[in-house]
């Protein structure tokens, strides 16, 4: 018995919306029609006609329908949005309903995409700055219920930049009265003195994406002036030994270039009323060969401890250019496929050991 073709409309009540719902040069009805590629779609007036099988134009609808209440929470549609919501429906059942969604990790991924993508974090300098995939928003759930959150993840994934986009909310509802921006200054042990210039000159280029990062949420024109009184620091993990942050929001950037004892170091410098954000990529350790992970070693050592959370973001929460999750992707399938061969050798050996002859 053959399938029955069935056909179904979706109205959308307001016809003014349709090219915001179509999105520029119908770049977000593409991404639907790329995601079903069995749906014949039609758009006349405020009508959009789907047809074809009743379980592919189901889900079709379910979409649409999704993308219309996305727009209708004030989140300006593209096809990333598109791409995103139909992936979080499919991860869902497809429904447009996550109720019940087994492996939850938070609320957060309990949420249809119109919840999680309309979830504002911080409005600046004429725009809102809002999580864009499942995996951002159970992130940002993380940081605001837990003392210490750890974000693992590939580069592109908004770790330190959502991390930032709540420090600046914290500090701007008065919850915190600084914020405290590090990362290790040196990839290879903070060897600052090999390099030329003065001590700002040396760190300011290890620290420059998190000075960039603060440029888009703070006016250019106050930072000085915060950074002046203390009320924002950015400064080389070296220089949080001996200290306890109390009342602050305190982020560690980079973090799998910590070692173990620098990872020890920067998270006992917690007080009172402090969050700490712990963002790295532990694909991407620059430490000299044989020294483990700092990040690494906390994912095992912490896992469990009451008030820490630990989210792990992918590709799928890429949110650069569609090409970086999918060479994120091509990557990490290497790495699986060279894992079965024999290591690599890592680090300078020595080239003659102790009691060698020449």
């Amino acid at each position: 018995m053959g399938r029955v073709s069935v056909t179904r409309v979706v109205v959308v009540d307001d016809a003014a919306r349709m090219p915001d719902l179509l999105g520029s040069g119908d770049g977000v009805l593409r991404e639907v029609e790329r995601a079903f590629p069995a749906v014949d779609i039609m758009v006349r007036g405020n009508r959009i006609t789907l047809t074809g099988d009743e379980d592919d134009v189901a889900a079709a609808a379910g979409a649409v329908e999704e993308l219309r209440d996305v727009l209708g929470a004030g989140v300006p549609l593209t096809p990333d949005v598109a791409r995103e919501s139909v992936r979080m429906l499919r991860a869902t059942g497809g429904g447009g309903r996550a109720d019940g969604a087994a492996g939850a990790s938070s609320t957060a991924t309990a949420e249809r995409p119109a919840g999680v993508l309309s979830r504002s974090i911080l409005s600046t300098r004429g725009r809102t700055i809002r999580p864009k995939t499942q995996g951002q928003a159970a992130y940002v759930h993380a940081i605001e219920s837990h003392t210490i959150t750890f974000g693992i993840g590939p580069a592109g994934t908004g770790k330190t930049y959502l991390a930032m986009a709540q420090a600046v909310a914290a500090l701007q509802s008065k919850r915190v009265n600084r914020i405290v921006l590090t990362r290790p200054a040196v990839e290879a042990g903070e060897r600052l003195g090999f390099l030329p210039g003065s001590l700002s000159e040396k760190i300011d280029p290890y620290l420059r994406p998190l000075y960039d990062a603060l440029h888009d949420m703070v006016d250019p024109e106050s930072i000085p002036r915060l950074m002046e009184a203390g009320t924002i620091e950015v400064a080389p993990l070296a220089y949080m030994r001996g200290r306890t942050l109390n009342d602050a929001f305190v982020i560690l950037d980079e973090a799998q270039n910590t070692t173990r004892e620098q990872m020890k170091m920067f998270l006992t410098r917690l007080g009172f009323g402090t969050t700490m954000v712990v963002t790295g990529d532990v694909t991407q350790v620059d430490l000299p060969g044989g020294t483990r992970s700092g990040l690494r070693a906390a994912s095992e050592i912490l896992s469990g401890v009451e008030d820490i959370a630990f989210c792990h973001l992918n590709a799928d929460d890429v949110v650069r250019h569609r090409l970086v999750s999918d060479i994120i992707t091509a990557y990490a399938v290497n790495d699986e496929n060279e894992s079965g061969r024999a290591p690599r050798p890592t680090g300078q050996k020595r080239r003659f050991e102790r009691g060698e002859q020449r």
